[in-house]
């Protein structure tokens, strides 16, 4: 399996993003911009509902940073900005001089992270103009979906340096009903808005391109426990 460390060199000396695919044009992942989404490779979590896990393997990666480049290039004036998504972008060191890369070029960037980098999210968002961080239990409970060790703590700093860099940013959180329960939902909303955030998405579960291993359940809006929608400037429940 490749790994990043290993990953080319290009000819300026800066290491190569391992992309995994590129989404030309979307309007959702990036609320309100019309974005380019670059797809990268690797993650060190193995969360069960992930859509992406095809992406946790570095060897996923068929594309590079110039590939990328090349196409942002023809579509200066064109696009709002471009995505990072994954996989996990910081799972890659390189992604943070992409991102000084592309706003060098013009473009806003964004960024979806799961949160488990926090030292490369503090160095890459002075980079960034948005983040989508995801938001996966109550920091206690964070390993039993995230099937790795540590995790909730960084995930909590990754937060906070989000918060106290003022990036804009959205909290979401992937609810399914074996992995978290309707208190666990209202203590992620609680802490989430004691904390400053003002925008929350609870996603409902989809079981199409997952690896299948959770049951093909799903939750609903009427759901979502009472008064947590107030709590934030704004909420959003994401159907199936």
């Amino acid at each position: 399996m490749a790994s990043a460390s290993n990953a080319g060199r290009l000819p300026d000396g800066r290491r190569s993003l391992l992309i995994g695919g590129i989404t030309p044009f979307s309007t959702v992942d990036w609320p309100g911009k019309l974005a380019c989404v670059a797809f990268l490779a690797g993650c060190p979590w193995r969360c069960p509902y992930c859509q992406n896990h095809l992406l946790q393997s570095f060897g996923a990666a068929t594309q590079t940073d110039e590939d990328l480049f090349a196409f942002l290039d023809q579509r200066r004036g064109l696009l709002d900005g471009v995505v990072f998504s994954g996989g996990e972008p910081l799972a890659q060191e390189a992604t943070i001089d992409a991102a000084r890369r592309a706003r060098e070029m013009g473009f806003e960037v964004g960024l979806h992270t799961c949160g488990g980098y926090p030292e490369r999210l503090e160095r890459i968002l002075p980079h960034i103009d948005w983040v989508g961080i995801d938001v996966k239990a109550p920091w206690a409970k964070y390993d039993s979906v995230t099937l790795a060790r540590g995790t909730g703590k960084l995930a909590q700093a990754s937060l906070d340096a989000i918060l106290d860099a003022g990036v804009a940013m959205e909290a979401r959180t992937t609810w399914h009903p074996a992995l978290l329960t309707s208190d666990d939902i209202a203590a992620i909303g609680q802490d989430l808005a004691a904390r400053g955030v003002r925008t929350w998405a609870v996603q409902a579960y989809r079981h199409q391109g997952t690896t299948g291993e959770l049951p093909n359940e799903t939750v609903y809006p009427s759901d979502t426990p009472t008064g947590i929608a107030e709590l934030f400037e704004s909420f959003e429940f994401r159907r199936a």
